[in-house]
């Protein structure tokens, strides 16, 4: 990967970094049902090893876009490390993300994953739950494996926090929190997408080429504007897209009643009558509301330019991402890994799924 080529363009670089991490997810998979010799399982339960083998490898052979584990990758060899030494934390950060969507979708009792159904409504729910639990395990196996530390206290601080905002996304949801204010919202935003998806994995590819306590505030910092941009924009995007035809249902996420700034900027925005009309329609589950009281909603962000207004705040948020990486970012300096990082930037804001 080092002497490859430059990539034409962002998705060739996840895709290089697919081909990179994704035989080092493989090998963990299997060996997981190796069970050492005084714990072996008798062949005749082989149909069972089999069907476990199947559902905990499902959301990971699904392949997303392993956006995560390119910042993991890119971050060190923007700093000079070698791929080799940062596959292995690339890999659990992406088993991490396989793991957390099985039991996101559980909690949301979604319809959808990556163009299929999700793993608790082919399975069940109980299922699904321990498939979560097992890629779970495994991703704490490659960890400890890779006996670094610091790079087990960052995965650690990098989960808890995201588990923090999913309790604070469930519970806010669960009883209808209407008085929304964007630092409310952003306050999700920062704990399940900022660290999640950008400051921690450029932070565990920081730490991997021996970065400063000082670099990895900086990133930190530069992956909170930049984790608020990429959230409110596939917040948009679940509104707008059919992601490339992935998506059978539109609105996943006023089915859910996700509390996201284009819904805050909605309550805040509507006449009372209306908030009220919102409010009733978001107090019910999923299966509860009709196509048509959710295409009323989805009437009113438009007719209130709720869009435009988080479209225009992530323009925002990119823009100071863009400055910190210019003006406090110079340690990732490596090339052609840099500008890939660069480019990151203008994918998660004009990407179309």
């Amino acid at each position: 990967m080092n002497q490859s080529p430059q990539p034409l363009n962002f998705l060739e670089v996840l895709a290089q970094t697919k081909t990179s991490v994704w035989p080092f997810i493989q090998k963990y998979l299997v060996q997981s049902l190796q069970f050492p010799e005084f714990c072996q399982i008798d062949p005749k339960y082989q149909p069972e090893l089999d069907f476990h083998q199947q559902i905990i490898s499902d959301y990971p052979t699904r392949q997303g876009k392993y956006l995560r584990p390119t910042l993991v990758v890119n971050t060190a060899l923007s700093m000079g490390e070698s791929l080799e030494k940062v596959i292995p934390v690339a890999a659990a950060m992406q088993l991490s993300e396989e793991w957390i969507l099985i039991h996101d979708d559980i909690e949301d009792d979604s319809l959808e994953r990556r163009g299929a159904p999700t793993l608790h409504r082919q399975i069940g729910k109980e299922l699904a739950l321990n498939a979560g639990d097992s890629l779970h395990v495994i991703m704490w196996k490659m960890i400890f494996d890779y006996q670094n530390p610091k790079i087990t206290e960052e995965f650690y601080q990098l989960l808890n926090r995201t588990t923090f905002g999913q309790t604070i996304d469930i519970n806010w949801t669960k009883t209808n929190k209407t008085d929304l204010t964007d630092e409310d919202v952003l306050l999700i935003l920062e704990s399940k997408t900022c660290y999640y998806t950008i400051s921690g994995p450029m932070r565990l590819g920081a730490i991997v080429a021996g970065a400063s306590v000082d670099q990895l505030n900086q990133i930190y910092l530069f992956g909170r504007y930049l984790g608020r941009a990429f959230q409110i924009i596939d917040d948009v995007l679940d509104l707008t897209s059919d992601f490339s035809g992935l998506k059978k249902q539109p609105f996943n996420d006023l089915y859910e009643g996700k509390r996201t700034i284009i819904l805050s900027h909605l309550l805040r925005t509507a006449s009372p009558s209306e908030k009220k009309e919102i409010i009733e329609i978001l107090s019910k589950t999923r299966d509860q509301k009709s196509e048509v009281e959710v295409n009323r909603i989805f009437s009113l962000i438009t007719q209130y330019h709720s869009l435009d207004y988080a479209k225009e705040l992530a323009q925002q948020f990119a823009t100071q991402a863009k400055k910190i990486l210019s003006d406090d970012l110079g340690f990732i300096k490596v090339e052609p890994y840099r500008h890939q990082l660069e480019m990151a930037i203008d994918f998660i804001i004009n990407r179309q799924h």
